[in-house]
């Protein structure tokens, strides 16, 4: 197997061309899903996850000998990254119900803060521009959750829901990347993917929801969540993590936050107050400032002698 941490050598152009197609994905992902208003919230979670699991079944048989091999902590934590990946996915999905677009994207995106304060509660130790980028990110949460709370109540329940999106998000994040130390993209996303989907077709057993019987917009649409969204969303990122640096993923993945709210404008002509908008930016300004400063005391930590 392939050790995921040292980074390939792959053509500048291709890594480029990935990266724009994953920001793409990633911001029609909370359009999609806000347009699909037949389709029950956890039912596009369910949907999203197992059809994505469905697709790297030919991939993952290819890659059997691999799987037979992993260990059990492997194993053990890719289950655990799709158990709150099923999480984040039923709770940010529903916050779409309930709040815009580009607020839900912004909430959720504040996983890389969560990762920050996780990290902290381990014995981690942050530098001083991570603590400032934080404060800023949730200056434009205050923001967007007071504009969200004149608009309705049932706005701040979205918000709500979106913060909770990123809490799971964040535990995902860090059970993935434990898991993903000695295992292929395909490996890990075939088991993550697989476990997600059963934990949220339980989900929607136990809660009654709906599964099937939806008109042929809303398949589509449930089709195009899956092929967009998860597979050259979440899948490419994941892929790109063996060629370049998880700095530059994760600051990539923050045009999330601007791409949505411009997609969500044009195709559901969703447009937050201009205030909103402010809170937007210290939102995508506060998390770009903290993966920026965690990069950098990542690579002093490599130099410390006592690292």
């Amino acid at each position: 197997m392939t050790d995921l941490r040292s980074r390939t050598q792959a053509p500048a152009a291709t890594t480029w061309a990935l990266l724009a197609v994953g920001v793409v994905a990633v911001s029609l992902s909370g359009p999609l899903m806000a347009a699909a208003t037949a389709v029950p919230a956890i039912a596009m979670a369910f949907w999203r996850s197992g059809l994505g699991a469905v697709a790297l079944v030919g991939p993952a048989i290819a890659r059997r000998d691999e799987l037979r091999q992993l260990s059990r902590a492997q194993v053990r934590q890719s289950c655990l990254a799709g158990v709150t990946l099923g999480a984040h996915f039923a709770a940010w999905v529903s916050s779409l119900t309930y709040t815009s677009v580009a607020s839900a994207t912004a909430l959720v995106c504040l996983q890389a803060a969560w990762v920050v304060l996780f990290a902290r509660l381990q014995g981690e130790r942050s530098s001083g521009r991570v603590w400032t980028g934080l404060a800023v990110a949730l200056a434009g949460v205050l923001v967007v959750s007071g504009v969200d709370f004149t608009i309705s109540s049932r706005a701040l329940v979205g918000d709500g829901l979106a913060l909770l999106g990123g809490v799971f998000a964040a535990a995902y994040t860090i059970a993935g990347g434990k898991a993903r130390e000695d295992m292929s993209t395909t490996a890990y996303t075939s088991i993550c993917y697989g476990v997600s989907g059963l934990v949220l077709l339980a989900g929607a057993l136990i809660g009654g929801v709906q599964l099937w019987g939806y008109d042929a917009e809303s398949w589509l649409l449930i089709i195009a969540v899956t092929v967009v969204a998860q597979l050259l969303g979440h899948s490419v990122f994941n892929h790109l993590l063996s060629t370049i640096s998880p700095t530059v993923v994760s600051l990539t993945i923050l045009l999330e936050v601007p791409g949505a709210a411009l997609l969500a404008g044009l195709l559901l002509g969703q447009a937050p107050p201009l205030v909103a908008y402010g809170g937007l930016a210290l939102i995508f300004a506060g998390l770009a400032l903290v993966v920026r400063a965690r990069s950098r005391d990542a690579d002093n930590s490599r130099e410390a002698p006592f690292d």
